[in-house]
């Protein structure tokens, strides 16, 4: 039976398994409105999991056939994968930020060779050894299949409030973990009577003990250097400033005192970056970097995958550095190296 957990005040959240995966679930708020159930976020694309999602809103009263709009934290597969057949079954509009729609849009329209190369070109840039990026040349779809994500048909406007019949929900930008990626403030009383500014569906922004991965995203025909980490530690204080009374995030757990949890995640932020600058007396690259960072198991037991994303993570921090004015590329290396200033 699917995990329901009722955070009064018309609110539900359904424990929707991430299949493979040690987080184990997202979960799915389900919000009730006037015009029948809206839901945040919808899981993965998986036959487990959308037996589980229809499970856990029939356990709610209502079914995926009612449900009114779905409401996208940002555009990753365990949060949008199940979009576009909750919309399939019910009609329901689909709403998202336009940075998340546009990578959503890039995902669809662009062959999946054409990504093979610009990761390979990416991974080559950052030091990748040729071990690690041979997989990638002259890779197809079949060898890596790919997915084809529901488009949204709204937008998602940092502000504003969000059409629910019946509810305040405001959307807030919180650019970082995905460029995209929104926070959505329930502007209502916490029926509990809790202290504090409402009720906070953070998505992965803001986790009770995990720190959200910082990625890049980026557009190959667009050639902005981009500063993910300057953008997620900014959003991170907006919604500290907010102080909500509780947090209902898209892992884990629900919580309480965000602007303690805020504090906590810009300590670990400029502690990793004081530790950067000390391997960083010597030039790396950020694929060099990456193989020094401390993570939460040795380098050689990372998975392929999961070191493209540690890489990444390695460069978003690098980026941070130099703009700070605390490290800068040498000059003439290639693949580009870095070193503290």
């Amino acid at each position: 039976m699917t995990k329901v957990t009722d955070h009064g005040g018309g609110v539900r959240s359904l424990e929707v398994p991430i299949p493979d995966n040690p987080l184990g679930h997202t979960l799915v708020y389900v919000v009730d409105t006037d015009r029948g159930a809206v839901l945040i976020d919808t899981g993965w694309d998986d036959p487990t999991s959308w037996d589980t999602l229809a499970e856990g809103l029939t356990a709610c009263g209502t079914s995926v056939a009612e449900v009114h709009g779905v409401v996208i934290t940002h555009h990753h597969p365990d949060h949008h994968g199940l979009s576009g057949k909750v919309r399939e079954a019910s009609g329901a509009w689909l709403a998202m930020h336009a940075a998340d729609a546009s990578i959503v849009r890039r995902t669809r329209e662009n062959r999946p060779e054409r990504w093979f190369a610009y990761m390979t070109a990416k991974l080559t840039a950052a030091g990748a050894p040729e071990e690690h990026v041979a997989p990638l040349r002259g890779a197809r779809s079949s060898t890596f299949p790919g997915f084809s994500p529901a488009l949204p048909d709204r937008e998602i406007v940092p502000g504003e409030l969000l059409e629910l019949p019946g509810r305040r929900l405001r959307a807030i930008w919180t650019p970082g973990h995905t460029p995209g990626h929104v926070c959505l403030h329930l502007e209502e009383a916490h029926p509990a009577q809790l202290p504090g500014n409402g009720r906070l569906f953070s998505g992965d922004h803001l986790l009770p003990e995990i720190t959200p991965h910082i990625g890049l995203y980026e557009d190959p025909d667009d050639a902005t250097v981009t500063d993910p980490l300057g953008d997620y530690l900014d959003s991170l204080e907006r919604v500290g400033r907010l102080a909500p009374a509780e947090v209902l995030p898209a892992h884990q757990h629900a919580f309480a005192d965000a602007p303690s949890r805020v504090g906590e995640l810009l300590t670990h932020h400029e502690d990793r970056l004081t530790g950067l600058l000390t391997l960083l007396s010597a030039p790396l690259t950020p694929w060099q970097l990456a193989e020094r960072m401390e993570w939460n198991r040795p380098w050689e037991q990372i998975p392929y995958g999961s070191r493209n994303i540690a890489v990444s993570e390695a460069e978003a921090h690098v980026r941070r550095l130099v703009k700070l004015g605390r490290a800068e590329a040498v000059t003439g290396s290639d693949p580009v190296t870095y070193v503290a200033v």
